[in-house]
C-alpha cells in the first residue's frame, strides 16, 4: 500500500512538469517578406521594372516597393494640388498602380524630391544617414532575397539626381543590413514591456543587387545582366508584361493625364509600338554583386535558396594617391569613383570620357580637386580647351596650394544657346589641362551634350 501511495504522489507532482510546453519564440512577420525589393526615387519611377515585376510575380515572387521621396516636386496635370498635398496625392496613385500588379507592401521614405544632376545634392537634401537608417530597416523588416534598383552613375538622359541617390542607398543597404554593429538599436531585443525604443529586428544580408540604367545610350550596358522579353505574355492576366506595365503606369494621372488621353483611342498595335520604344523589346539588368555566383547573364533568381547567407562585406579597393601634385574631376564624378571602390563595384559600367546632359545657355560647372602631397606651396595653372562658340567665364587662373593641403575649385563655362536650325550635335569635349612648373599634372575631360530642356547641374 504504501508503494501505491508513493507512486500515486510521484505522478500527481509530475504531471505539471510533463504537461508544461517550451514557449513558443515569435518569428519574423512572414506577411512582409519579400523576394524582391525594389528601390526606387519618386512616385512612377518603378516604371522602369514594372515588366520584370510582372513577371516575378507570375513567378510565385512576393515583391516590395520602396519610395525615397513621395515626388512633391512633379507636375500636376489633374488638379492644382502642390509641394506636400501633390505628395500625398502620388503617394496614392503609386499604391494603386503597385495594387493593380499586384504589389501590396509599399513603403515610402522621407526623402525631399530634388531636381537636379547632382547625386550629392539629393543626397544633402534627403538628410542621407536617416534615409540610409530608415532603408536599412526596411531591409531587416521585409528580408529581400535580391534588390533591385537604378544604376548610381552620371550618364546622358534624364540623369535625375534623385534616380542615382535611390541607387546608392539601395546599394548601402544592400552592404550594411546584415551587419549588426550597423544601427544596432533596429536589432536590440527588448529590455522592458511596451519598449518604444529597440525593434527586434534581426540583421539580414540580401544575395543579389541588379541595376537598371538611367541613361539614353545604353551600348555599355549590354551583356552585363538578364534580360527579359516584356512581349511575353502573363500567365495570370493573359495580356503581355508591356501591356501590365503600361495600365499600371496610367494610374499616375497627375504626371502623365496629358499621356493618358493621348493614349486612349489607340490600337493594341499602337499601344505596343509605344511602348516597347520605350522599354524596349527586352529588359536589360546589370548585375552588382552577387554572393551566391551564378552566370553574370543568368536569371536574376538563379542560385538563390531559401537559406539565409552570412553578412558579406564588399573587398573594398583602396584609392591610390598620387605621391605628385595632381588635379582631377570632382564632384559627382569623383564621389563615383569612391562610391565604386567602397562597394566591389570597379566592374560597373560608367562612361570614359565622363558626360553629361546640358541645356542651351545655361552654365556647365567642373568642380576639380587640386591635391599636393608635399610640404611645400606649389602654384597651379588651369586652362581649358573649348568647343567653337563656348566661353570660360571663371576658373581659368594660376592658383597657390598650400603644402600637403587639398582644395577645390571649379571652372565655368557658359553655353551657346540653341541653335537657330534646331539640329541637335552630337556630344562635345571639353578638355580642361592643369600645370605646374611647365609640366603636366592633369588633363580632365568631359564630353556634354546640349539639349532644348534638361535638368539643372
Amino acid at each position: 500500500m504504501r508503494n501505491v501511495c508513493t507512486l500515486i504522489l510521484l505522478l500527481v507532482f509530475a504531471l505539471p512538469a510533463a504537461a508544461q510546453q517550451a514557449r513558443q519564440m515569435p518569428q519574423p512577420d512572414e506577411r512582409y517578406k519579400a523576394d524582391v525589393m525594389l528601390v526606387v526615387a519618386h512616385p512612377d519611377d518603378e516604371g522602369a521594372a514594372t515588366p520584370y515585376l510582372a513577371r516575378a510575380i507570375d513567378e510565385g515572387k512576393r515583391v516590395a516597393v520602396v519610395y525615397t521621396t513621395r515626388g512633391s516636386s512633379g507636375a500636376n496635370e489633374v488638379g492644382s494640388e502642390q509641394a506636400g498635398a501633390l505628395g500625398e496625392i502620388r503617394e496614392i496613385e503609386a499604391r494603386r498602380a503597385n495594387a493593380f500588379l499586384g504589389i501590396t507592401n509599399v513603403w515610402f521614405l522621407n526623402g525631399k524630391d530634388t531636381a537636379s544632376q547632382n547625386v550629392l545634392q539629393s543626397l544633402a537634401n534627403w538628410g542621407h544617414g536617416e534615409s540610409l537608417q530608415e532603408l536599412v530597416q526596411l531591409v531587416r523588416l521585409t528580408r529581400p532575397e535580391v534588390i533591385l534598383t537604378f544604376l548610381p552613375g552620371t550618364f546622358v538622359g534624364e540623369d535625375h539626381g534623385d534616380h542615382q541617390a535611390a541607387g546608392v542607398l539601395a546599394t548601402e543597404a544592400f552592404d550594411l543590413a546584415g551587419d549588426p554593429t550597423v544601427f544596432p538599436e533596429q536589432v536590440a531585443g527588448p529590455t522592458r514591456r511596451l519598449e518604444i525604443f529597440l525593434e527586434n529586428l534581426r540583421p539580414w544580408q540580401a544575395k543579389k543587387i541588379y541595376y537598371f540604367a538611367d541613361a539614353d545610350h545604353e551600348d555599355i550596358f549590354r551583356g552585363l545582366g538578364p534580360e527579359y522579353p516584356v512581349k511575353d505574355i502573363s500567365k495570370s492576366s493573359k495580356h503581355a508584361y508591356w501591356r501590365m506595365a503600361l495600365d499600371a503606369f496610367r494610374l499616375h494621372e497627375t504626371q502623365a493625364k496629358s499621356f493618358v488621353d493621348s493614349i486612349a483611342n489607340m490600337n493594341d498595335a499602337q499601344l505596343e509600338k509605344l511602348a516597347t520604344s520605350d522599354w524596349g523589346d527586352l529588359q536589360h539588368f546589370v548585375r552588382g554583386r552577387s554572393l551566391v555566383g551564378g552566370s553574370l547573364t543568368g536569371g536574376i533568381f538563379d542560385g538563390i535558396t531559401p537559406d539565409a547567407v552570412a553578412f558579406a562585406p564588399p573587398e573594398r579597393a583602396p584609392r591610390s594617391e598620387s605621391p605628385t601634385l595632381s588635379a582631377e574631376l570632382g564632384g559627382p564624378w569623383s564621389f563615383y569613383d569612391d562610391f565604386r571602390r567602397a562597394h566591389g563595384l570597379q566592374k560597373l559600367p560608367h562612361p570614359e570620357p565622363p558626360e553629361i546632359a546640358l541645356q542651351y545657355g545655361t552654365t556647365l560647372v567642373i568642380p576639380i580637386w587640386l591635391r599636393n602631397p608635399v610640404a611645400a606651396p606649389q602654384t597651379i595653372t588651369l586652362s581649358v580647351v573649348l568647343p567653337t562658340g563656348w566661353t570660360a567665364q571663371s576658373g581659368a587662373e594660376t592658383l597657390l596650394l598650400g603644402p600637403k593641403q587639398v582644395a577645390s575649385t571649379r571652372m565655368e563655362i557658359e553655353l551657346p544657346p540653341a541653335p537657330a536650325d534646331g539640329k541637335k550635335k552630337e556630344l562635345q569635349e571639353v578638355t580642361i589641362n592643369a600645370e605646374s612648373e611647365g609640366k603636366s599634372i592633369g588633363v580632365i575631360k568631359i564630353r556634354v551634350e546640349l539639349r532644348k530642356r534638361a535638368l539643372p547641374e
